[in-house]
């Protein structure tokens, strides 16, 4: 067996009393003791390494409450970036259509070019690609460009024919497929996850091998930035089939919670079609995912008043991704089952379906600790956060969005009043309903201190103060993405926190961020620990350990 002491520096614990012991002791994959050093000196044994933070912050790893694990990996291996600022460098149309050419030259015809991460609000023309751009781009490729937000796209004509949509084809519940007003024309763009299909799960086009190379990258940045529980919020078949093909007695180097379309039930796990599910034990099937709508940037987030500025005035609050009765059903039994549900809601609208759909349920099925979850909840009221808080709903919020779209928020999608509210963390810890914060990576890049500096400052890309009456703590922050992540999917036994008992998953950080949160930005990770292994480092930043 294995023992460290970690010692000389700042140990924030966020245990129950955000306890600051002077030391940590571990044996092997486990804390096992914290207190003063001296104590822990007196009764470590005599061969345990010792790791000087020097200075540094030693808090437990980051835990994501809300992704798309691994689909940064796949974007950086397989698609075509096309993220304008402040989240890339795409800044205008001729650029992005550059970029897929370029894909296409080096792709075998017939072989799709998929772009991501692009976002109508950011680039020059304020607007998706046409299915005419997109043909130059390629006649003998289908092409298709998937907005940031994942809840809509533009195809070209191969990819259109590929599809089965043309003219005629009739628009599905909580979706469209964009038309000329004049002629009715396909114009490309294919918006809502039922008309999008298979083309909006973040493995389309993803098979096994490609599967496991982008799981590697992905790992490697969640490491970096000091994340060692990940999350596939989304998580199709063919998606758990990937999972389950690691062998039960193979680490894959980090930890994950998987959660499986909430459709999928009862056949995922009833009957004779029955997902096999081999138990790798650094797999967690958790939560069943739904959604009530779709995302802020193409207005089809549902809100009870509409859109400050309008884009589609047939549709001028958004639109729902389902019906009430169809929500009533899904939630109904999936919490009848005794799954816990993660459920998208972007709009106040939105949520309110989610929360009347958790009370129906309920009502005939009493259950004490369900943590149902708002995902994102940007535009949750005072009087839904009550609601939630007699219900025992929580909440994860979008907290990135202050700074990637918080201007578009204030000038075009709310207006100043309602944007001044995106994400209110601190309406939350007024009315005592537990929360979280997130990057939805890919959406947003997995930056846990980026994100904590997100809910602390509400700074947006221009540098305006968003709501500054919703800002939160730093050690609020922190507790969003470590004990209240853990605790939000039932794992708070073993994780989120620096007590006995627990993994010994860490991040050290270059700073104290509780000091001077104004400048948490620039705090960095120095090192990653996973279960006692050192899994990431600074070059040239790494202690030397020494045995006593």
């Amino acid at each position: 067996m294995t023992s460290t002491l970690y010692f000389n520096g700042p140990i924030l614990t966020m245990d129950a009393a955000n306890s600051m012991p002077q030391s940590v002791l571990t044996t092997d994959q486990t804390i096992t003791a914290i207190g003063s050093e001296a104590a822990l000196r007196a009764s470590m044994p005599a061969d345990t390494c010792e790791h000087d933070l020097q200075g540094k912050t030693l808090i437990p790893a980051f835990i994501d409450s809300h992704g798309h694990f691994p689909d940064p990996g796949f974007i950086r291996l397989f698609r075509v970036d096309l993220a304008a600022p402040p989240r890339g460098d795409c800044p205008d149309m001729a650029t992005a259509l550059k970029r897929l050419r370029a894909k296409a030259e080096t792709t075998p015809d017939g072989e799709w070019i998929m772009g991501v991460l692009f976002d109508n609000t950011a680039i020059a023309e304020h607007r998706m690609p046409t299915r005419e751009e997109l043909d130059t781009v390629s006649t003998t490729h289908p092409v298709w460009v998937i907005h940031a937000s994942g809840h809509n796209g533009s195809a070209n004509s191969h990819a259109l024919q590929l599809r089965g949509v043309n003219r005629d084809t009739p628009d599905p519940l909580g979706g469209r497929f964009g038309r000329d007003p004049e002629t009715g024309a396909l114009n490309g763009l294919i918006e809502g996850i039922s008309a999008m299909e298979d083309m909006g799960d973040t493995d389309f086009l993803i098979d096994r091998e490609r599967f496991w190379q982008g799981f590697a990258a992905c790992r490697d940045e969640y490491l970096e930035h000091g994340v060692t529980y990940a999350q596939n919020a989304w998580a199709s078949r063919e998606m758990l089939g990937h999972f389950a093909s690691l062998p039960t007695d193979t680490d894959p180097g980090i930890d994950l919670e998987i959660l499986p379309v909430g459709e999928l039930e009862p056949q995922l796990s009833q009957g004779p079609d029955s997902l096999h599910w081999p138990g790798n034990p650094h797999f967690t099937l958790g939560a069943r995912k739904l959604f009530t709508d779709g995302a802020f940037p193409m207005q089809t987030a549902f809100l009870r008043e509409p859109y400050h500025k309008i884009l589609d005035p047939q549709h001028p609050n958004g639109m729902s991704y389902t019906t009430q009765d169809e929500l009533n059903l899904q939630v109904h039994k999936l919490h009848g089952m005794g799954f816990q549900i993660h459920c998208h809601c972007n709009g106040d609208a939105g949520a309110e379906m989610f929360i009347d759909a958790v009370e129906n349920a309920l009502t005939d099925h009493p259950r004490e600790d369900h943590r149902h979850t708002i995902i994102h909840g940007q535009t949750l009221r005072d009087d839904q956060l009550q609601r939630m808080a007699q219900l025992g709903i929580t909440v994860s919020f979008f907290s990135a969005h202050v700074h990637f779209w918080g201007d578009r928020h204030y000038d075009t999608f709310l207006g100043p009043e309602r944007a001044e509210r995106i994400s209110p963390a601190a309406s939350a810890e007024q009315f005592g309903v537990r929360y979280t914060i997130h990057n939805d990576a890919s959406v947003t890049p997995t930056r846990p201190i980026h994100l904590a500096h997100c809910a602390v400052n509400r700074l947006t890309a221009s540098g305006r103060v968003l709501g500054k009456a919703q800002k939160v703590s730093a050690l609020s922050a922190l507790r969003a993405q470590t004990i209240d992540a853990a605790w939000q999917v039932f794992k708070e036994d073993m994780r989120g926190s620096i007590e006995p008992g627990k993994f010994a998953d860490f991040a050290i950080l270059s700073r104290n961020p509780l000091t001077d949160p104004e400048q948490l930005q620039h705090t960095q990770v120095i090192e990653t620990i996973r279960r006692g292994q050192h899994v990431y480092h600074i070059p040239n930043v790494l202690h030397e350990f020494e045995t006593t």
